[in-house]
């Protein structure tokens, strides 16, 4: 549809992706024509018999590295004016949700997957757009940090959770952890719901709530606060 997200995932592990982008809330945004996601195989841009997109690094040094030549052609084949080329890497910028907010408001997101010891420079300064990282830690490779950018981004899609305000209260949109949250049993092994909670004073439950969520965050993540 032309107002869909369009997002477009290069890897070598296309089949890693395919269970997660077809089930829950994504297979409901792509039904919905909110997003239209597609997997492209990397190794459909290579021009040996062996279907190659590694090798050694000139200098020398340990493991293999992603040839530029079959990430420059994958991302060209799918490429659209003011697409934004998403390399997932732990060089990258760290994910927030903020730039998740960002990045919903996009047209078209391109995500580049690498593996091995990373990407030929040139993929990094001559055709990605945004490097980012999901935290600071090693994964095997790309496809499982592009899904985690991927479910972040969708869900903040209009319509895709039901309601335009579905999204408002949840942890960081407000720039604390959100405040605890119960449903029935009201009592369930001597744990009791918060009676605030059922008085249907809408007025004091909002600023319970509000309490809670500063003091969790206090607690929790500190940090947040002195932002």
């Amino acid at each position: 549809m032309a107002d869909a997200l369009s997002i477009d995932v290069i890897t070598i592990f296309p089949r890693m992706l395919d269970g997660f982008l077809n089930e829950s809330m994504l297979k409901r945004a792509a039904k919905q024509g909110a997003v239209e996601l597609r997997t492209i195989d990397l190794r459909d841009f290579t021009h040996d018999v062996h279907r190659t997109t590694d090798d050694k690094p000139y200098g020398g040094g340990p493991g293999m590295l992603m040839k530029p030549e079959p990430l420059f052609e994958a991302v060209e084949s799918v490429m659209t004016h003011g697409a934004r080329v998403i390399l997932m890497t732990p060089q990258g910028k760290p994910f927030k949700q903020s730039m998740a907010v960002e990045l919903s408001k996009e047209k078209h997101l391109i995500f580049i997957c690498g593996h091995y010891e990373g990407v030929d420079e040139r993929v990094r300064q001559h055709l990605a757009t945004d490097e980012i990282s999901i935290g600071d830690y090693v994964l095997t490779n790309g496809a499982l940090p592009a899904a985690v950018v991927i479910d972040s981004v969708v869900r903040l899609l209009p319509g895709v959770l039901g309601g335009e305000g579905a999204t408002v209260e949840e942890s960081f949109n407000q720039g604390y952890l959100e405040y605890p949250q119960y449903t029935r049993p009201p009592e369930y092994r001597g744990m009791k719901v918060p009676e605030i909670l059922m008085s249907g004073n809408h007025e004091e439950i909002a600023r319970w709530r509000k309490e809670q969520a500063v003091a969790r965050t206090i607690k929790k993540r500190p940090d947040l606060l002195n932002k």
